[in-house]
């Protein structure tokens, strides 16, 4: 079995137990979608050049009795400036999975919680898993997270989050220092302040997406400092089915941009300046069932 399928298999897996075990828990609301997107400008570190990447996910989102879970599993496939292998020419493939599972405080204790512009309190778990087969790092990452959030009253919805982070990883690229790397190294706990939204512009759009305000993580596998890391990625959303008389939030188009600054916490002093930032926009399309 291909190294990367046999890694892609346990995501897949976790994808369908979260998901489905999600709505099988007397799910108050569910949500579950299909989406592609695509740009090509996407960064990758130590890298100078724009890579094309095609994005593939299933997402699923629902609200049980006592708060609400959420499930992405993304299939990004680089274009050949990101290869895959020493010599070959194909782009790499990685499979990045986050769980999270937001219990609300009010829900628990049977009083809502609210105060000013706050409509709830909650406490968020979850992770992150991630495998990578491109020829400079091969990433195996691992991130359990836990951490406060508040859920704002605003129309549609917008949380926030402060989260301690405990992530290792286990790279094996083609090149020194990396391939001199041995077994799995975790770096130090750290902060992550994060926030998600989808608020209602009018009845066929909506403005949609996610920031994460990462803190510096120490040192990493090969003793470089790392760097605090700024990813924001949003979206506009037409709601194309419900333009032409079909059910409401079934297919959906939009544009779509991310701004990363020392991904993955690379800065412009360790890469030569060289794909730590990216500015990407990107063109999507999702179905919902």
């Amino acid at each position: 079995m291909p190294k990367f399928t046999s890694c892609l298999l346990p995501c897949l897996c976790l994808a369908a137990t979260f998901g489905l075990g999600a709505t099988a828990h007397a799910a108050d609301w569910s949500d579950t979608a299909l989406s592609w997107r695509a740009g090509n400008d996407y960064r990758e570190p130590f890298n100078p050049d724009d890579i094309k990447k095609n994005i593939f996910a299933i997402t699923h989102a629902s609200g049980y009795k006592y708060g609400s879970n959420f499930v992405n599993l993304d299939f990004l496939m680089s274009d050949s400036k990101d290869p895959g292998a020493l010599g070959k020419t194909s782009g790499a493939q990685e499979a990045y999975l986050v769980y999270r599972n937001t219990i609300d405080i009010g829900k628990v204790r049977g009083s809502d919680i609210k105060f000013g512009p706050v409509r709830g309190v909650g406490v968020t778990l979850g992770f992150d898993v991630n495998t990578k087969n491109d020829v400079g790092y091969n990433s195996r990452k691992r991130m359990l997270v836990a951490g406060p959030t508040l859920m704002w009253d605003v129309p549609g919805f917008f949380n926030t989050s402060l989260l301690l982070l405990r992530e290792s990883n286990a790279p094996s690229g083609a090149f020194p220092p990396v391939s001199l790397v041995t077994g799995r190294y975790t770096y130090k706990t750290h902060a992550m302040l994060t926030g998600a939204w989808g608020i209602p512009l009018s009845p066929l759009f909506s403005f949609e997406g996610f920031f994460n305000l990462i803190d510096a993580k120490g040192k990493d596998e090969v003793g470089r400092d790392t760097a605090v890391e700024t990813n924001i990625d949003m979206q506009v959303m037409f709601d194309v089915g419900a333009a032409m008389g079909n059910a409401k939030n079934t297919f959906r188009v939009g544009v779509e941009y991310q701004y990363w600054k020392n991904k993955f916490g690379n800065s412009a002093a360790t890469t030569g300046n060289k794909g730590q930032t990216a500015k990407t926009p990107m063109v999507r399309a999702e179905y919902h069932f």
